[in-house]
């Protein structure tokens, strides 16, 4: 046997213990729990790129204004499910600022996450018309908001959206839509894994078809202005944040703190629905809510059911947060632009040994560099892939569990490779090389 840069037995060991196999088709947590039993048993450290976890330090304004929170004693009182009045109120403020998007205070929602706010969405979009019950995922995206419809007995189509840019998009979205009983739309943008960024006249294209077939657009933007060729960062002036918003009434915002404000830890997200949507009455909601409204079977139905509202400190935290990011006082982008720099760095050292970028082009452009890029090694699909560079100490998913039609492809997550491991991925690198040679 090849003498490997991790013991070969000892990983072998851990993956015929975890029963999963092939191991390349686990999940995301289940990835993270074979690699923590084999750094435990070898005490190696592993290039982590499985999770997109965040890799900073959360944002100090935060954490001091939900222990001021928690000092007040707030944590022993319901907060309302609609959100505090400061953090509603600045979420509107940040979606005018970043986004240049009016949107009234009342629609603007605090969630357990943005995991939280997909599932309440898919209750209540996907309920609100008995003839449709699913998703349309433009894919690849996120493996467990399909985990979410599966859960909830709805359907899902999708379909890889690389293959179908700018003009192409108008008429795949109208062949899939024509094909499924799809109530709503999701995609994440910048994408993950591919960091494909959606330009205006595609969000105009999925707007048109929003508008034309009465679907709501569902908009993941979790990674919310980290396309690090252009400076979003300042309050209130251009470019800002590209959204659907502009092109139809009937949508509904996703948006994390998790990697924007390194605030993973604390569950904290923000739902944001149009006004349009948020006011219109859809009698089948009756069969599930007290009320046939959008917005109030969405506070009062579905969000009061998953978990009666977010946790009230963080929503002090986030609220602080945000507050300093559109007085101007705090820059996150510039934080988060770590996470490009790094990218820069790994993905040539992949390439120097053999590696392909799989999603290498953004249309005409070159693939940004951001949280995420993708990996082939020629000879191996994606599955595979992740097994042998467990042997190599480096981890990450498989882009067939994405929903990506690329499966010789992997998701490699940037953020928490330290930059002292450089040196290190580049040694494993080469070891793999030599020891599978082109």
């Amino acid at each position: 046997m090849v003498k490997t840069p991790i013991d070969a037995k000892v990983v072998t060991e851990v993956i015929n213990n975890f029963g999963i196999h092939p191991v390349g088709k686990g999940t995301i947590r289940e990835i993270v729990k074979i690699v923590n039993d084999i750094e435990g048993i070898t005490g190696e450290k592993f290039i982590r790129m499985e999770m997109g976890v965040p890799g900073l330090d959360p944002a100090a304004v935060g954490v001091e204004a939900e222990i001021k929170a928690l000092k007040s004693g707030v944590a022993s009182k319901y907060p309302n499910i609609e959100g505090i009045p400061t953090l509603k109120k600045e979420i509107s403020r940040f979606i005018k600022l970043f986004m240049d998007i009016d949107v009234p205070e009342e629609c603007c929602i605090p969630t357990v996450g943005s995991m939280m706010g997909g599932m309440a969405s898919f209750m209540v979009v996907n309920r609100s018309d008995h003839y449709r019950t699913g998703t349309l995922f433009l894919d690849p995206g996120f493996p467990v908001q399909k985990q979410q419809c599966l859960v909830l007995g709805h359907e899902f189509g999708s379909f890889d959206f690389y293959d179908f840019r700018g003009d192409k998009l108008e008429a795949k979205l109208e062949e899939e839509i024509n094909m499924g009983r799809y109530s709503s739309i999701l995609y994440s943008n910048p994408n993950n894994p591919s960091w494909i960024c959606l330009t205006e006249e595609e969000l105009k294209i999925i707007g048109k078809i929003s508008r034309k077939y009465d679907v709501t657009v569902i908009e993941d933007l979790a990674y919310f202005a980290m396309d690090f060729r252009k400076d979003m960062s300042q309050p209130g002036l251009p470019p800002y944040q590209p959204t659907v918003a502009r092109y139809t009434d009937n949508w509904l915002l996703l948006i994390s703190s998790s990697k924007a404000f390194s605030y993973a830890g604390q569950r904290i997200g923000m739902m944001v629905v149009s006004p349009t949507l948020f006011n219109r009455k859809f009698p089948d909601l009756k069969r599930y809510y007290s009320s046939d409204k959008f917005g109030h079977a969405m506070i009062f139905g579905a969000l009061y059911a998953l978990s009666a509202g977010a946790a009230h400190t963080p929503q002090f935290a986030l609220a602080a947060m945000l507050k300093a990011v559109n007085d101007g006082e705090y820059n996150f982008v510039e934080v988060v632009r770590e996470y490009g720099k790094k990218a820069k760095i790994m993905k040539p050292l992949f390439t120097k040994y053999g590696f392909k970028i799989v999603y290498e082009k953004d249309l005409d452009e070159p693939i940004a560099d951001g949280f995420y890029f993708t990996i082939s090694y020629p000879g191996f699909d994606g599955v595979e892939l992740v097994e042998k560079l467990l042997y190599y100490g480096i981890s990450a998913i498989s882009l067939k569990i994405t929903g990506s039609a690329y499966s010789e492809g992997l998701r490699a997550c940037v953020s928490l490779v330290s930059r002292d491991q450089f040196s290190d991925l580049e040694y494993r690198l080469k070891c793999f090389n030599e020891d599978h040679p082109l």
